[in-house]
């Protein structure tokens, strides 16, 4: 009995070290799925864990500057707590590694499933792999890089000093080219630094240094997992069929994204004649752009019309009072009644549901507002912290009595391609509040959180002397501060997470 349970535990170790070869790194491109089995109970826990991972990665990412001490310790703070791995050296994280593997695996079925879906996966799953990939060490980083084969070959000591001149002139801010290490790459793996003139050339290679080849390794891993996002899609069909999985990934992918703003509580509770008073109060700066622009022009392109539509929908105008709305508007200008009502009430009526395939469409989120549609000439949709002049958006800041220094503040925000740390700035700043303790990310919850605490829900520091109301201050639960734990950081997830975790212990 001895020596067959002895034998059994050989053969045991002898499997573990060939499955420790499927991880032979603490970072992948996950280009391969899993093929070993894997319990109902295993499947559970490791989709949980990933969503709390990756509703902290974006948590943080509107609440911090990504390369910040605090972002950093935050984030690798959940990695450890959550088990996933986080130490690259570490030679016992085979389990951290094999949980990293199935998780992004099965949170890739749930989160295939829609454009917006794939888009909130990919900028989070980016997001992680970013902060994983610059906490490597330098002989680890290359190892990484040979595992995904992209073979970038770090420079020489003497080729460096040779070249040094022309990278430091090459190079935008390099002012000591002995302290950075520079990356041989070919010209196609760098078109974008190429493109904007950051990067030196030489004999068909360019010459990147160390603070820009996560920016190629991010491309790289954004266009392989935006293919394999569409391919999973394709599959969907056989998972469907699945009585126990298809309900799980579909309550995963429902859990996390954010509150679906096409059905609001307070519909039909918002009359007209609030809209021009909220817009100026309530409204992030995007749809006062575009509420000022249609009051101005009497007219919005299609891209305008749809931003600014969904967002009303989302704060509760019904389909009739939105008919109105645009209505009135329209004739104002250049259409008239009968024009109105066949070429633009139809897709108002699209909108909400009741034309077409009946979709009930969702209003956009920052990152897709961010992201995609961008705004040509003669428009005004998009997101005026990405996509104005920055010598505009300080004129339009200016106008909104924002004060010098907060509009500094902003505008280093913007420099910085922190476009959602930009709006809350915005956000306090209009509200006159020093933390406004939740991360940003919909244009609809902008508008809640405003609501909410012009009506006496959050305790201000003043009272903003453009309120009519009279604010009532108190020490409300719901204010969180930015620097508690980041996954108290929003309640709504909390709660979201609470009844996820109960559903899947349900019988």
């Amino acid at each position: 009995m001895d020596f067959s349970s002895g034998r059994a535990r050989l053969k045991q170790a002898r499997l573990a070290g060939d499955r420790r070869e499927l991880y032979p790194h603490s970072l992948q491109f996950y280009l391969d799925p899993p093929t070993e089995n894997v319990s109902l109970v295993e499947f559970e826990s490791f989709a949980v864990d990933r969503l709390k991972l990756l509703k902290v990665v974006e948590n943080l990412g509107v609440s911090y500057v990504r390369s910040s001490d605090s972002y950093k310790t935050k984030l690798g703070a959940e990695l450890r707590k959550l088990k996933f791995p986080y130490k690259a050296l570490a030679e016992d994280d085979y389990e951290a590694r094999r949980k990293d593997h199935i998780s992004h695996f099965i949170l890739r079925l749930a989160y295939c499933q829609s454009e917006d879906l794939r888009r909130w996966f990919l900028q989070q799953e980016m997001d992680l792999l970013r902060y994983r990939f610059n906490e490597l060490t330098e002989s680890l980083r290359q190892k990484f890089l040979e595992h995904v084969n992209l073979p970038f070959e770090a420079i020489s000591e003497d080729l460096k000093n040779e070249l040094a001149n022309e990278l430091c002139t090459s190079t935008p801010g390099m002012t000591k080219v002995k302290e950075q290490m520079f990356y041989k790459v070919g010209l196609a793996d760098a078109v974008d630094l190429f493109r904007a003139r950051r990067v030196f050339i030489k004999d068909g290679f360019a010459y990147v240094p160390h603070k820009e080849i996560d920016a190629i390794v991010l491309n790289n891993y954004r266009t392989k997992l935006s293919k394999a996002l569409a391919l999973t899609a394709r599959s969907l069909p056989s998972i469907q069929s699945d009585e126990r999985l298809q309900p799980l990934l579909n309550h995963l992918s429902h859990s996390y994204v954010g509150p679906d703003y096409s059905v609001q509580k307070n519909t039909g509770k918002i009359s007209l004649e609030q809209i021009d008073a909220l817009s100026g109060k309530s409204f992030p700066l995007c749809m006062r752009q575009l509420h000022k622009a249609l009051r101005d022009n009497h007219h919005l392109r299609h891209g305008g019309r749809m931003q600014y539509g969904l967002f009303l929908k989302g704060i509760g105008l019904t389909l009739e009072q939105a008919l109105e709305f645009w209505k009135k508007e329209f004739i104002r200008g250049k259409v008239d009644a009968d024009k109105f009502d066949k070429g633009y009430a139809y897709s108002i009526r699209h909108s909400y549901g009741k034309e077409g395939k009946r979709t009930d469409y969702t209003p956009y989120s920052c990152m897709k507002i961010i992201m995609s549609n961008p705004p040509s000439q003669g428009d005004y949709h998009g997101c005026p912290f990405r996509h104005s002049d920055p010598e505009l958006l300080k004129q339009k800041l200016q106008s909104y009595k924002i004060p010098p220094s907060g509009i500094t503040q902003i505008l280093e925000l913007v420099k910085g391609m922190h476009y959602q740390l930009a709006c809350q700035k915005y956000f306090e700043l209009m509200h006159d509040v020093d933390d406004i303790g939740f991360s940003l990310n919909h244009p609809n919850q902008y508008f809640t959180e405003s609501q909410r605490l012009l009506s006496g829900g959050r305790e201000l520091k003043k009272e903003p002397s453009n309120s009519g109301n009279s604010q009532q201050k108190n020490n409300s639960q719901e204010s969180m501060n930015s620097n508690s734990a980041p996954t108290s950081s929003n309640t709504t997830a909390d709660a979201e997470l609470e009844g996820l975790e109960a559903y899947f212990t349900e019988d």
